[in-house]
């Protein structure tokens, strides 16, 4: 086994400790997370993602820990400040559904466990792509400009629709499903007949949701770190802001509606990824690539500026009719 099927092993391995460590110690089984535990869960996973960038810094394979672990924290940040905009879709769903509370967590974490299955799956995919062809990086470019200004451009009454989106569509005609309680069942049995409970459908659902957001997230993380060999920085950055969704579900639950402008933050961090995906174009009309590299750290100040000041420039500025607070909407 080489260094880097063992760097695999341990990352594998400290997922599925925390995980177990999350699930049994911070968890409750069929009981509503409390502020205080989403809190406690929140710093865990984020502790725990900084502390494989230290990793990273330590291992420094060939002197390049400090760059390597530069880029994992700005994909890493990225990841998780674009992973926001899936939280109030998750919260949409779960009241469209009436989800109970309890209920949550579990739902959360097998969608959320599936939405990892497909991030691996396009990453793989993606890195394929950006090693065979190097001018899909401009298609990339492009694709997050466009999703950029949509994003900021978007008009507030285009409220997601569960009930009109493609995955509910899709799932409802491959799944055979019932609107019977279940009492937190996923699969009941009636007249001799398998059917799929709501809370099915939305674990499918969420997963089949990430998709969406991973066709942003994913070409947008090939720009801070655009080498298609560091897979694992690649990897763990993704799976790490997506496994502290959780958390930060039931962190941002209550304020979700005092986040007005926190969407236009986002789609300026996807201008600008998808902006410096472009710079390289400039060397064809004379300019010095040299002047085009952007250091790790720019990236990172960027990205950190926008979402918190965002957040920040939210809490004094509410948009007209800004909905009320759904702090404690309980199913």
């Amino acid at each position: 086994m080489d260094k880097q099927q063992i760097i695999y092993l341990v990352f594998g391995l400290v997922i599925l400790m925390a995980l177990i460590f999350d699930l049994g110690l911070l968890s409750k089984k069929n009981q509503a997370i409390s502020l205080k535990t989403a809190i406690t869960q929140t710093i865990f996973w984020v502790l725990l993602s900084f502390s494989f960038c230290a990793f990273i810094l330590w291992e420094d394979d060939g002197g390049n820990g400090k760059k390597d672990a530069l880029a994992y924290i700005s994909a890493y940040l990225l990841e998780w400040s674009l992973s926001i905009d899936n939280i109030f879709v998750f919260i949409i769903i779960f009241n469209f559904f009436k989800v109970k509370v309890q209920d949550y967590s579990r739902v959360l974490l097998l969608g959320i466990l599936m939405a990892i299955v497909f991030r691996i799956l396009f990453i793989a995919l993606g890195s394929e792509l950006v090693e065979r062809f190097d001018w899909i990086m401009y298609i990339f470019g492009l694709f997050l400009i466009y999703t950029g200004i949509k994003m900021f451009t978007s008009n507030e009454d285009d409220d997601f629709d569960p009930e009109t989106n493609w995955a509910y569509k899709f799932i409802s005609k491959i799944m055979r499903t019932t609107n019977d309680e279940a009492n937190g069942s996923f699969i009941i049995k009636k007249e001799g007949k398998t059917f799929f409970t709501k809370l099915a459908l939305v674990v499918v659902m969420l997963g089949l949701i990430d998709i969406v957001f991973a066709v942003d997230s994913i070409p947008a993380v090939f720009i801070v770190i655009p080498d298609p060999s560091k897979k694992m920085l690649i990897y763990s950055s993704n799976i790490f802001a997506v496994l502290g969704l959780r958390s930060l579900f039931f962190l941002l639950r209550g304020a979700a509606s005092k986040f007005d402008y926190l969407q236009e933050g986002i789609a300026i961090v996807l201008l600008f990824v998808g902006v410096k995906m472009m710079l390289p174009l400039l060397a064809f009309v004379g300019v010095n690539k040299k002047n085009l590299h952007l250091p790790e750290w720019a990236s990172l100040l960027v990205i950190v500026f926008c979402i918190i000041g965002s957040i920040v420039y939210s809490k004094y500025h509410k948009k007209e009719d800004s909905p009320e607070d759904s702090a404690d909407i309980e199913n």
